[in-house]
């Protein structure tokens, strides 16, 4: 009813083989080792890498197991999870005939990810409801994206250590844990395994072109899509790819491909910039086919807010701030919640230290682009973050952890090579730059672990986000929630109208306060705040539990039509309750109509074989002439009872209300 997330030193920053130096003088090698005039046609993802690579990537599957293996003890939260899994029946119910179907149509939460939802059910198949396993899913998959990010990073730069490092990074940064320890949020780590899935693929297929490499990468970039839209930007990735590491990239100045300081060509001749962009084409297509898609789904859903809400200027102003924040919580992750509120006003000194920060940043790269790797970090964070940044504005939260999943790996490429490239040019610096890393590596760890504990349940969740966050209207809901559940009423009404107080216009906290007044008895009040929920809520979740709050006050009211008009409404939003069935058979009996009495508590019966509805059932059968039918239903009423004069006198009360 209520609403409402010990390493090597060369394997640390810096390659001690990717430079080898002779008489005080440098002589250019490759990643291994190998001359830089070695073309490796045939090497792979996995054919390229030694024992030392396996090695190292054992050591980041089991550190980062240990690290979130806490999340394996968290519960399921009511923040999404009850949506997505717990309260779901088409997923709670496992692999069933009509999954397919339902998952590759249905635009529930307001979006089109079908393989998502196959996921939660085939979880659902394997631990039913045991949130255990659905947690340690999502670190199953966090785990394979580090490794695959640091297999595709060494395959296609040539630099082990480097790779490791960002690999890291991604493995244990505070940021992520929103992604690995919000069930709900499976669709971000799934999304990301196919995304680098799709860039490694797309390794594959620039070594040797051909229609059936392309094709791979087609399939999982589409795959990446049908689980979170935050893929759109993909074939653009792939594009930055082009011009580093892969070198593929030529322009009318140059004709060489490279990949970085001391790295061997990934391809022997560049391509020119327009025809790598017409081989992207194809990919555009299906993320602009999966944009409107999208935007549709979320328009049904009513999450896209109006501009009546947010207007574009705020939403530009908040974007560009955001853009700073992600970069000083990556730097500083500091005061993380699962929600942060949307401003009603953005500083202009915020704005405006952000954008000035971000032309430094983009000016710096492109002075100094003869180092790549920094231009295409850069613009790899950049240019991910496009779709979550607010420009379009989904959801009440003004920035998301977990939106900078994928976008941050760009700035971990940023910083890691050129502090690499930094130390190794300086005698002696690489083991401090190393020692750095690692140390760097125990902080972001040990501030994960703070973090998921604040993810094991919702009153530790959202007691965190009012902690860290001023005027968090869903998180002063959210946590009323969990007051209400442990009987802490007056509590919670507090935080409720807090809540309101902040958003007088938030349907969720409307919701909430007719909830406790129709506790208090106050049903005139509650029914007010039901009406009120239905003039501002587009969420189907949020209308649907109004309409079915308000088929029973009005019931009681003795207001039949407007009774019947609230519970089939709720029931056309998916709220079907059982004791819906009971009313409208009631309602048919008041206006004569005993046959679609008796199919309403026919339905009732089928919810909740009681005695009492066996009795209403064959009332109902006899007053429609069916006696044998009728009697049929007495009789089942009968062996049910262990009193069946108190049964008669339970269905004589209701009828005659």
């Amino acid at each position: 009813m209520f609403q409402n997330h010990v390493m090597s030193q060369d394997a640390a920053i810096t390659d001690g083989d990717s430079n080898a130096t002779v008489n005080g003088a440098q002589s250019v090698t490759t990643r291994e080792g190998q001359s830089a005039s070695t073309h490796r046609e045939d090497s792979g993802l996995l054919r390229s890498l030694g024992k030392r690579q396996l090695l190292l990537g054992l050591a980041l599957l089991v550190a980062t197991l240990a690290l979130y293996h806490p999340v394996s003890r968290s519960q399921f939260l009511s923040f999404d999870d009850d949506r997505y899994v717990t309260a779901n029946p088409q997923v709670r119910d496992g692999l069933h005939s009509g999954l397919l179907s339902w998952a590759f149509t249905t635009f529930e939460q307001a979006n089109w990810h079908p393989l998502t939802w196959l996921s939660h059910a085939l979880d659902c198949q394997l631990f039913q409801l045991n949130p255990a396993g659905h947690h340690y899913t999502n670190l199953l998959f966090h785990v394979a994206n580090a490794l695959l990010l640091f297999l595709v990073l060494q395959w296609f730069s040539g630099y082990t250590g480097r790779s490791l490092m960002v690999a890291a990074l991604f493995a244990v940064h505070p940021l992520n844990v929103e992604s690995v320890a919000w069930v709900a949020e499976r669709k971000n780590v799934l999304c990301m395994f196919f995304c680098l899935l799709a860039i490694g693929a797309y390794g594959w297929y620039v070594r040797k072109p051909g229609i059936g490499r392309y094709a791979a990468v087609a399939v999982l970039v589409a795959m990446s899509l049908m689980s979170k839209p935050m893929a759109v930007t993909l074939p653009m990735l792939l594009l930055v790819l082009d011009y580093w590491p892969l070198g593929r990239m030529r322009f009318a100045n140059s004709a060489e491909s490279e990949n970085g300081p001391g790295g061997a060509p990934f391809v022997k001749n560049p391509v020119a910039f327009g025809k790598l962009c017409l081989e992207k084409v194809p990919l555009l297509a299906l993320s602009a086919g999966s944009a409107i898609v999208t935007m549709i789904a979320q328009r049904a859903g009513g999450a896209v807010l109006s501009a009546a809400e947010h207007s574009p200027l705020l939403r530009i102003e908040n974007a560009v701030r955001s853009y700073g924040v992600y970069l000083k919580k990556a730097i500083w992750p500091s005061s993380l919640a699962a929600l942060y509120p949307y401003p009603h006003e953005v500083p202009f000194w915020q704005v405006a230290l952000s954008a000035a920060f971000l032309i430094l940043i983009t000016w710096a790269v492109l002075k100094y682009r003869d180092q790549r790797y920094l231009a295409a970090g850069w613009f790899w964070f950049l240019g991910t973050m496009v779709p979550m940044i607010g420009l379009v504005q989904v959801g009440n939260q003004s920035m998301a952890d977990r939106y900078a999943y994928l976008p941050m790996i760009g700035i971990f490429i940023l910083v890691v090579w050129t502090t690499a490239e930094w130390a190794s040019i300086r005698r002696g610096w690489e083991t401090y730059a190393a020692g750095v890393g690692i140390l760097v590596l125990i902080g972001f760890s040990i501030a994960t672990r703070a973090q998921l504990k604040y993810w094991h349940d919702d009153e530790s969740l959202w007691a965190h986000a009012l902690e860290v966050t001023r005027d968090n209207c869903v998180a002063e809901n959210n946590f009323g929630v969990v007051l209400m559940k442990q009987n802490r009423r007056d509590e919670a009404v507090a935080h409720f109208r807090t809540a309101e107080a902040i958003e007088p216009k938030d349907p969720t906290s409307q919701l909430n306060l007719g909830v406790y007044a129709q506790e208090q008895g106050d049903l005139r009040q509650a029914a007010a705040r039901y009406e009120w929920v239905l003039q501002l809520a587009t969420d189907t979740q949020l209308r649907g539990t109004a309409y079915a709050n308000l088929g029973p006050i009005y019931f009681g009211f003795h207001d039949y039509p407007r009774a019947q008009r609230s519970i089939e409404s709720a029931m056309q939003l998916h709220r079907i309750y059982p004791r819906f069935f009971l009313y409208l058979g009631l309602i048919a009996e008041k206006n004569g109509d005993w046959k679609a009495a008796a199919q309403h508590f026919a339905s009732l019966a089928g919810a909740e074989p009681t005695d009492v509805a066996y009795l209403l059932l064959s009332r109902a059968l006899a007053q429609d002439g069916d006696s044998a039918r009728a009697g049929r239903a007495e009789q089942l009423a009968r062996q049910i009872s262990t009193d069946f004069q108190k049964t008669q006198q339970t269905t004589d009360q209701l009828m005659l209300q």
